[in-house]
């Protein structure tokens, strides 16, 4: 069977590869919208929001005594109190300590765990399950538009916003047991007992919902007719496309498996139609290293790196503790070049800008756009540009250098991909445009919508 290696050496290289497919952003396999993609992004920061959560991500089911040992060995976390209704965000990386990916991690019962992400860190687990000697099963659950399959195993629903404990406790009937940040309980939901992970989204509690898939619909409208007097709206797959952007989470790193040679059995163990080997690169930023579009936990926010204990990466880690790193930012696109990009698309011919679609502008799996501070490029980028109902702006995700990028000051970033556009059928030809943008926190904060003026300026 032909592999990743396979297509990388067919392609001339990973990057050519990634630069060269055919196909766009992540998808999300919900309605685009109930309502209106406004008025659902909205609901998460003002009343409350139902977000589907069943399909797009791939499960993958771990089970047996080396559990806790498998995961330990190959991520930066601390398994020190890990078991049964306790949650993770599990971070893995390369052994040279770049990010693989991230992933939720759900401690079913003490030996038994179920990982929830896009396809890079379940891939990562499964191979090294199969092929380290771990005394551990594996059980996959792929996402809805891999499998030919109608239903998910389980169905996942997310009740977030300021009001939604409210309704989770009219739901429940009473007061919900105490359940601590990032860890599992249950409520009651017309009669069932559902499994609860607890986290917040918009500076309010919520609550993520799992059970059998076959149970999801009647958990939904128990949600929704509970939600009706509360103002709750179910949000779709436009609406969710923003909420990773909103809330500072880095959607999908671009998975640092390319390259490191102690990755060469790896890359020949995934098939060639794997999501490594499919998803695409676009945007701005453009280099012929591959490596400089991989990041470091600490480029990503990640502070929870535990050193002791052994970890693939953790030498590596180690070694560049002292080293500068990226910063997370949140850059606040300016209202006026916006404008001028939408103008643009009234020109004739290719004189026009990249189209912006709304919300999520991104038209790749991961994009990159290019920084600079007076005109000389930023050590980092922007990704993920999306409009946000909340903030009434078009913002972007950075990782930036904090030394030449202070929050309140002005960027430029360039929107649009070089050389007129690809080969891609997504990428129609446009001419590459400036876009100032002011750097601001990641998250985008309430004070920054609310009350920071300068960061704001004129609505347009």
């Amino acid at each position: 069977m032909a592999s990743l290696q396979d297509r990388i050496d067919r392609s001339g290289g990973a990057l050519n590869m990634l630069r060269n497919s055919q196909i766009g952003s992540y998808v999300f396999p919900v309605a685009p919208e109930f309502s209106n993609w406004r008025d659902e992004c909205e609901a998460w920061n003002n009343t409350a929001v139902l977000l589907d959560q069943s399909h797009h991500m791939t499960d993958l089911y771990v089970e047996g005594p080396d559990t806790i040992r498998l995961l330990a060995d190959l991520s930066i976390n601390n398994f020190k109190n890990f078991g049964r209704n306790k949650a993770k965000q599990l971070v893995c990386c390369n052994y040279e300590g770049h990010v693989i990916g991230d992933a939720i991690l759900f401690g079913l019962d003490d030996f038994r765990v179920n990982i929830v992400g896009r396809p890079h860190i379940p891939n990562w687990v499964q191979y090294n399950a199969h092929n380290g000697g771990y005394d551990v099963v594996v059980e996959r659950d792929e996402r809805t538009t891999n499998t030919a399959h109608p239903t998910r195993r389980s169905f996942r629903f997310e009740v977030q916003g300021p009001k939604a404990w409210a309704i989770l406790e009219k739901l429940n009937g009473g007061p919900i047991d105490d359940i601590k940040f990032f860890a599992m309980g249950q409520i009651k939901i017309n009669g069932r007992n559902v499994r609860a992970l607890k986290h917040g989204m918009a500076g309010a509690p919520g609550l993520e919902l799992i059970g059998p898939a076959g149970e999801a619909e009647d958990v939904r409208a128990a949600i929704l007719e509970a939600g009706r007097e509360f103002g709750l709206l179910q949000g779709g797959a436009r609406a969710y496309s923003t909420a990773s952007t909103e809330s500072g989470w880095f959607a999908s790193v671009l998975p640092a498996v390319y390259t490191d040679p102690k990755l060469a059995d790896y890359r020949k163990w995934l098939p060639d139609k794997c999501f490594e080997a499919g998803a695409s690169l676009g945007g701005s930023f453009t280099s012929e290293k591959i490596e400089d579009y991989y990041i470091t936990p600490r480029d990503a926010g990640y502070k929870f790196v535990d050193f002791n204990h052994d970890f693939i990466g953790r030498d590596a880690l180690m070694a560049r503790q002292a080293a500068p790193h990226l910063q997370k930012m949140t850059l606040i696109w300016d209202n006026d070049d916006v404008i001028d990009i939408f103008r643009s698309q009234f020109n004739e011919g290719d004189n026009r800008a990249k189209w912006m679609e709304g919300p999520a502008a991104y038209f790749a799996t991961f994009p990159f756009d290019e920084v600079k501070v007076n005109g000389e490029l930023v050590p980092g980028f922007s990704t993920y540009v999306v409009y946000s109902s909340n903030a009434r702006r078009w913002i972007s995700l950075a990782l930036l250098d904090p030394s030449v990028v202070k929050e309140g000051e002005t960027v430029e970033l360039t929107w649009g991909e070089p050389n007129g556009g690809s080969n891609r059928p997504l990428v129609e030809r446009h001419k590459q445009v400036t876009v100032r943008a002011v750097a601001a926190p990641s998250p985008v904060h309430s004070s920054v919508r609310e009350g920071y003026r300068p960061y704001l300026g004129n609505v347009a």
